[in-house]
This record gives structure tokens, C-alpha cells and sequence, in this order.
């Protein structure tokens, strides 16, 4: 039966928020924001040139850490131009289907990520708990297949969650919580029956980052159970230290995504200048500090990039 209710519709536009209490002086936030996707970008695009022309480290790990740069560059994009019209144009509207379709671009390469982590995650437990069969397990086209099936599994899972959004009639508002669209954020001002997406939301996230994260904790229990089978205390530290990276890139994702969550599930009990921190913590954590990270830590990429930018000088001369 269709609803004829001039209070239920589909609003045209929806508006974005800023800093809620500070929109007369958030346009300076913009100046931080934009090195931070200055740096996400510059650094994404360095690590993935650097893998590409570099043949000695066409090796599994850094193919795995090119799909996580080229994922942080897609999130990146998908968010910077709602984020700079918002904190640099004060420009807050953005049209609905816009809005639906940045929502399933951040949610894709969201699920895309945690994906490519758990890769990673299987990559450092062969590396140490089965190091002779590593070549035999993790050849290029198992490699080619992990990617694409992160690809697909990204894209076939939230394929829905517009569609969901679309068939429900709104009356709450247009005011979104975030500078970028949100799934959580768009259902609240929905008025319809939202059981189907809280359901599949929640399914969502069980059967993506919760299966990722469990299979990820129980990767590094075996590698542990593994290193302390070690003798050597030196070769322990050795085992780990090719751990620490993907350890802190996987801390940096997923505690933010939670605190999200749950700041979305409990938002009444939370205030508003906590949603924005933990929403652009979400968004520019770990595209900003993977890069430097990975650089910093990985011997073979620093050297790669050293390499890269003085050949690049040296050109100039």
C-alpha cells in the first residue's frame, strides 16, 4: 500500500555536518585536513609506484601491502570531496543519490580492507609457522585470486545496503551526523521499517569484520604458539618484528570502526564532537599513517623509496 503522507518522503538532498558548535571557525580545520590527504594520497601512490617498479619486492607481503595502499587511496577519494566542500567551502548539501553512492564506496573499500588485513595476516603466518612451503603456497595467481575475491566480496555485500535505503521513506530530518555518508547515519533519519537493514547490517558486519578479526586473532595466536617455540631469544624478536606493522595497521582499523559502531548503536549517551573525532579518525587513520608506517618500519620499502626520489633528483640535475 503506498504511503501518502506529506511528512514521509525522500529528501532530495541530505546535509552534512562539520564541527558541530564551531562551523564560523571550522574552515581552518580544512588546512590539517588537507595535508592529511596530502599525505594519504602522496604516500598510497609512493608505495604503490615504489612495489611496481621495484622486481625485488614483487614478493607476496608487498603485494599484499600494494592492494592496501591502492584500498586507502580508494577510501580517500571517495570521502575528499564532501569532506573539503564541507571544511573548506562550508558547502554542507550533498543529493541523495550521491550520498547513497559515496555510502557504498566507503562501506566497499571499508570491507575491501579488512579483507586485504586478514590476507596479510595468513601471509605472516606462513612466512613463520610454515616457512619452507611459503613460495608453494602463496604464488602470484593464489595472490591475484585473494585480491579479487576481497574485491568481489566487497562490492556483492554492500551492493544492498543502498538499495535498503532507497525503499525507506524518511521523516527525521536531513541532518547527518558525519561529513561523508554513513549507513548507520542515513537509517536513523529513516522512518519505514528499518528491521531488514538494522538485520542486515548487523550481518553484515558479522560475516566481513567479524569473521576477518577472528581469523586475524587466531593467525597470530599460531604464530606465537610458533615463536615461542623459538630458541633463540634473538630469533623470537626477528619472527615478530616482521609482524609489528601489519599488527599496528590492523589496531588502527579496527578500533576505530568499533568505537564508530558503538558510538552509532549508543549515540544518545555519546556527544556530538565525539562522533565527528571518531568519524575522521575512521577515515584518515589508517590511509594517513599506513604509508609511514610501512616506510618507516619495512627496511626493503625504505630503501626502495630513498632510491626512487634520489634517482628522481638526480634527473633533475
Amino acid at each position: 500500500m503506498e504511503i501518502i503522507n506529506s511528512s514521509w518522503f525522500q529528501p532530495p538532498t541530505l546535509l552534512l555536518t562539520g564541527i558541530p558548535g564551531l562551523e564560523d571557525v571550522q574552515i581552518w580545520f580544512s588546512i590539517p585536513l588537507c595535508i592529511m590527504y596530502l599525505i594519504a594520497l602522496l604516500g598510497n601512490c609512493t608505495i604503490l609506484f615504489v612495489i611496481k617498479t621495484t622486481p625485488i619486492l614483487h614478493e607476496p607481503q608487498y603485494i599484499f601491502l600494494s592492494m592496501l595502499a591502492a584500498t586507502d587511496v580508494g577510501l580517500s577519494v571517495s570521502t575528499l570531496p564532501t569532506v573539503l566542500n564541507v571544511f573548506l567551502l562550508n558547502h554542507r548539501e550533498i543529493e541523495f543519490h550521491s550520498c547513497l553512492t559515496q555510502m557504498f564506496f566507503i562501506h566497499t573499500f571499508s570491507s575491501m580492507e579488512s579483507a586485504i588485513l586478514l590476507a596479510m595476516a595468513f601471509d605472516r603466518f606462513v612466512a613463520i609457522c610454515n616457512p619452507l612451503h611459503y613460495t608453494v603456497v602463496l604464488t602470484h595467481p593464489r595472490i591475484i585470486r585473494m585480491g579479487v575475491s576481497a574485491v568481489v566480496r566487497g562490492v556483492v555485500l554492500m551492493i544492498p545496503l543502498p538499495i535498503l535505503l532507497k525503499r525507506l521513506p524518511f521523516c527525521k530530518g536531513v541532518i547527518l551526523s558525519h561529513c561523508y555518508c554513513y549507513h548507520p547515519d542515513i537509517m536513523k533519519l529513516a522512518c519505514g521499517p528499518v528491521k531488514v537493514n538494522i538485520i542486515y547490517g548487523l550481518s553484515l558486519v558479522l560475516c566481513s569484520f567479524g569473521v576477518d578479526s577472528v581469523f586475524i586473532v587466531i593467525s597470530y595466536i599460531l604464530i606465537l604458539k610458533t615463536v615461542l617455540g623459538i630458541a633463540s631469544g634473538n630469533g623470537q624478536l626477528k619472527a615478530l618484528n616482521t609482524c609489528v606493522s601489519h599488527i599496528f595497521t590492523v589496531f588502527i582499523f579496527y578500533v576505530p570502526l568499533i568505537v564508530l559502531a558503538l558510538i552509532h548503536r549508543f549515540g544518545t549517551f555519546t556527544s556530538p564532537l565525539l562522533h565527528v573525532t571518531m568519524a575522521n579518525l575512521f577515515l584518515f587513520l589508517t590511509p594517513v599513517l599506513n604509508p609511514l608506517v610501512y616506510s618507516l618500519k619495512t627496511k626493503q620499502i625504505r630503501s626502495a623509496v630513498c632510491k626512487v626520489f634520489k634517482d628522481r633528483r638526480n634527473l633533475l640535475k
